[in-house]
């Protein structure tokens, strides 16, 4: 599934995940590095696929329910739940009008959404902040207002998408860090 930040145009295309309390998954953790609070997402649950010419092929050769239809290409809950939501879309597709699979092809593809906060520190998976890498030696990882004091791996402000980005980054820092130390020492 894809989303994105609107103001940004940042995408990530990544699965996205439905739980009792909200959106989850690799989409969801990716796309919260960036978001900010009242700023409202685009999510696309069929990315890749040109939704309305599918639903407007199906409409000329299915007489199956549009839920079923939007089953090929969603999880049968979600393309059920979705399809609840008005009328025009609960029938057969062949007795669909243009205009309401259009419609839904839009609302699928470009589902608009104002998050209204996170689960929070105890729960959080991603995180932002930490030490200025402004402030620090870009070399070495000493702090240029205090030497012999250095800052490596997540303590830093840089953060990784998911993938293990920001294991690299603790690893590289602390290799540069142990150098740095090492040839200070010598």
């Amino acid at each position: 599934m894809a989303t994105g930040v609107k103001a940004q145009r940042i995408e990530f295309q990544e699965d996205l995940l439905f739980t009792h309390r909200g959106l989850s998954g690799p989409a969801v953790l990716q796309i919260s590095s960036y978001w900010q609070p009242g700023t409202p997402i685009t999510i696309d649950l069929a990315p890749g696929i040109d939704l309305a010419a599918a639903l407007a092929q199906a409409k000329a050769r299915s007489r199956r329910w549009i839920a079923n239809e939007l089953a090929q290409w969603l999880p049968a809950r979600l393309a059920d739940t979705w399809c609840a939501r008005q009328a025009a879309w609960q029938r057969p597709i062949n007795e669909a009008g243009d205009k309401a699979l259009a419609q839904l092809a839009e609302h699928l593809q470009r589902w608009e959404l104002t998050p209204t906060g996170t689960e929070g520190y105890a729960k959080a998976e991603v995180m932002v902040g930490g030490v200025d890498t402004r402030a620090l030696s870009s070399q070495t990882l000493e702090a240029q207002a205090q030497p012999g004091l250095y800052f490596i791996g997540e303590v830093v402000d840089v953060t990784g998408w998911l993938g293990g980005y920001n294991f690299q980054w603790a690893w590289a820092s602390a290799a540069a860090c142990a150098d740095a130390l090492a040839a200070a020492t010598q």
